[in-house]
């Protein structure tokens, strides 16, 4: 054999052996459908194939962030000095995006002609190749440091390419069905988890494959402990909504899926044993089908409807003592006016005024529970209004005692309250009501000669009130459900009187959480009592006693940093809406108060210093337009009126007047959270305003007629600015007092002292007061400066 047949046959066996190395990697590779191994499989068989010293194979995901990475031939020394070098995640992003196959000679040259550090880099050939599956990226593989310091060749990249397509198409099949694996896991938790029973049954035999926890306990309340709940198929009688009975035992599940078995959509069922025992349930049952319409399996959801039922007798028992408190005082005054009316001889004044009182009592005891029924209807309807100020818990919660003690005599309450603690934004009468009705639940819901102890406490932007009765014995189980509209009874004890409780204890959250606090009962361990704790907002949401900021000067949070927090006034929202608002305007940038639209709005302003005004068009019989226009008087802040779906002649209306934004109902949370930002931040961010000649550049504060810079006092400045910011809106004294001098009410002589400002300003402005180009009049109503694109 000659020299050329030997060399050809060397190159045969090589390819032979190369090829047969990239089937055994192949079939390796494949053989497994965990990510990690499959990755690990990848690197190791590229790296024997190449001869390379180093290897590493990455994924990423849709933005090129690595999501896993593996290696090959580095020790646990070199693997820790790459995680922790600082170059890695910069030069990784500058390897990561090559869509072809690339070799380099010189890694260290490489390297450092990209501008990184070398110290690191110890080998000298590289090559890195993309791995692709159907036309999407699912991998890159890098390797280094070939065999004797050689240099990577076309060969081995040939080779690389040949194994890439069988390396990809085996990352993804591992990837897919690892996402399979965690979707089937999450679906069985989800369903494992579930409040409802889920039951499947197999189509050919009908026998359960599967229980959920909650079919579980369902089942167990019909069978035996310790037998599995399949055997009770055989003895269950299922009784159906319009009277039948169906046996299980003589009509299985088998037979009715066999024949054409029907859909069930929330019916309500009873099963039953043959000792008595029985569940009340909503079914609902799906059959599920095959291509060809064999049924392959059923569905069966049950809820129980025990909970419902107790719910119901809850509510029709809390109706019936509503009725008794109604009647018992009503019997009283019947009797009492009947003994006045029907008395022969007529009664000494002395007994007829006996009578008298009894019915006055008696009346009283009628009204303040009709109040507390119209409360708590108005807390769940979401019409209930509060009149919030800023307000001192500590002199609330002595006036709310101050009442008790005068009915309750012999009671001992205790007022351990911190000193100089921050303002609270609450309405007065509402928190008294409160402390009123907690104390007389206690009084009556324990002994009498009872030991009340209230103190407060600084909780973040909250002010926490706290009430600890000793001696008051609630069953740990019902402490989460307290407040609850329809509830247990406080105690187990008959002689406690508690029937009016659970309306009290509603109408109590439903008023602490129209404040934007929450309430909660938990038993205090030193005392062997109970504590109920509520939570009040500050009222300007930081920790500052009576701090207050004029109107006029406030500045949009953004203006001040990224960690200022927007204060949100929202006007005369229903409760429901209240919770929507407060829920959405979650995050740490916003603090959100909410008030009525009454005569006292102006204080509210003042006292809660807004940055942003939300207001509620679905709640006002007023024009939308003229709220606007009162509230735009008031102050400068950007203002987003709430509307319902097609007031689209309203909502120019209204915009014209001054709103800078709108949103219709039903909104997103994030749509409201966008839309307030939106606003914030073009108010934040002014741009220069510019009418022919005159700028104004509000950031530094500088006004400028063509290249004349002007110099304005404070009052001039503010004026201006007022001026430009509601560019071609006519502005009132009131507005201008209000927003440039802070006054509410007008006096004979503000009028001129506006003039005179203006008079100033139109000078240093190069004005001229009988043809103005800046600054206008509107002959007794006010000035303006108009809009650029209407110059």
């Amino acid at each position: 054999m000659n020299e050329n047949s030997t060399n050809l046959q060397h190159r045969i066996n090589a390819l032979e052996e190369r090829n047969a190395r990239l089937s055994a990697a192949a079939l390796r590779i494949n053989a497994s459908l965990d990510v990690d191994k499959v990755l690990q499989e990848v690197i190791d068989n590229a790296r024997v194939l190449t001869g390379a010293h180093y290897g590493i194979i990455t994924t990423m995901d849709v933005a090129g962030q690595i999501e896993e990475y593996v290696t090959s031939g580095l020790t646990r020394h070199e693997k820790d000095q790459m995680a922790a070098w600082p170059e890695g995640p910069r030069l990784f992003e500058n390897l990561r995006d090559i869509d072809a196959p690339l070799r380099v000679s010189d890694f260290r040259d490489y390297v450092g002609a990209l501008g990184f550090a070398t110290e690191l880099i110890n080998v000298q050939s590289f090559q890195a190749m993309p791995l692709y599956h159907r036309e999407e990226r699912v991998a890159c593989v890098f390797l280094a440091g070939k065999e004797d310091d050689q240099e990577f060749t076309a060969a081995d990249e040939d080779v690389l390419s040949l194994f890439a397509a069988q390396a990809a198409t085996a990352i993804a099949n591992a990837r897919t069905h690892r996402n399979e694996q965690r979707a089937r896991a999450d679906l069985q938790t989800l369903i494992e988890t579930s409040p409802v029973g889920v039951v499947v049954f197999d189509g050919n035999t009908g026998q359960p494959v599967s229980f959920n926890r909650e079919a579980r306990r369902i089942v167990e309340k019909l069978g035996t402990l310790g037998r599995p709940p399949e055997e009770l198929l055989n003895s269950i009688t299922c009784r159906r909504a319009d009277g039948r009975d169906v046996s299980l035992a003589e009509f299985p599940i088998s037979r009715q899926l066999s024949s054409n078995p029907e859909t069930v959509y929330a019916e309500e069922i009873m099963l039953s044993v043959p000792d008595g025992r029985n569940v009340t349930l909503l079914c609902n049952s799906t059959p599920v089908r095959s291509a060809d319409g064999a049924v392959e399996s059923l569905i069966v959801i049950l809820q129980d409807l025990a909970p419902l039922e107790e719910v119901t007798r809850l509510r029709a028992e809390f109706l019936s003592k509503v009725s008794d408190e109604l009647r018992n005082p009503l019997i009283a005054i019947k009797g009492s006016s009947a003994s006045v009316l029907g008395t022969t001889p007529r009664l000494e004044p002395d007994e007829m005024l006996q009578y008298f009182r009894v019915i006055d009592d008696r009346a009283d005891q009628m009204r303040e529970l009709i109040a507390d029924l119209l409360d708590y209807g108005r807390i769940a309807t979401g019409t209930l209004e509060l009149n919030p100020v800023t307000t001192d818990v500590a002199t609330v919660i002595e006036q709310g005692c101050e009442g008790f003690r005068r009915e309750f005599k012999d009671s001992s309450i205790d007022l351990s309250l911190t000193p100089n603690l921050p303002r609270v934004q609450a309405d007065p009468t509402r928190i008294e009501q409160i402390v009123g009705i907690l104390l007389r639940i206690v009084a009556r819901s324990s002994e009498r000669h009872h030991a009340v102890e209230f103190t407060t406490a600084l909780e973040d932007v909250h002010v926490a009130v706290r009430l600890t009765a000793r001696h008051w014995h609630i069953p740990v189980g019902r402490l989460s459900h307290l407040f609850q509209r329809y509830s247990l009874p406080l105690s187990n004890d008959a002689e406690i009187d508690s029937d009016h409780a659970g309306i009290d204890l509603a109408i109590c959250r439903g008023l602490v959480e129209a404040h934007g606090g929450r309430i909660w009962a938990e038993s205090h361990s030193t005392t062997e009592g109970v504590q109920i704790t509520f939570t009040l907002p500050l009222a300007n949401g930081v920790a500052t006693a009576g701090q207050s900021t004029p109107i006029s000067q406030a500045r949009s949070p953004l203006s001040t940093g990224p960690s200022a927090i927007a204060q949100v006034l929202v006007i005369n929202a229903s409760l429901h809406m209240q919770r929507y608002i407060g829920e959405s305007l979650t995050t740490p940038d916003f603090e959100t108060l909410f008030v009525a639209d009454d005569d006292h709005l102006l204080d509210k302003f003042d006292s809660f210093n807004p940055t942003l005004v939300l207001l509620d068009l679905q709640q006002h019989s007023t024009a939308l337009h003229e709220k606007i226009a009162q509230i735009s008087g008031m102050t400068d802040v950007p203002l987003i009126f709430i509307a319902p779906h097609g007031m689209d002649e309203a909502v120019v209306k209204a915009l014209n007047a001054g709103a800078v934004d709108y949103i219709v109902n039903p909104f997103s949370r994030s749509e409201l959270v966008a839309r307030a930002r939106g606003a914030l931040r073009r108010d934040s961010l002014p741009t220069p305003f510019a009418l022919n000649e005159l700028q104004i550049e509000y950031e530094q504060r500088k006004v400028s007629v063509g290249e004349r810079a002007v110099e304005l006092t404070a009052t001039e400045y503010e004026l201006l600015r007022v001026l430009s910011v509601n560019a071609g809106r006519v502005m009132s004294y009131n507005m201008l007092l209000r927003q440039v001098w802070g006054k509410r009410n007008l006096t004979p002589d503000d009028p001129k002292a506006v003039r005179a400002v203006i008079k100033r300003l139109r000078n240093k402005l190069g004005d001229d007061a009988a043809s103005p180009s800046y600054v206008l009049n509107e002959r007794g109503v006010g000035y303006f400066i108009p809009r650029p694109s209407d110059s």
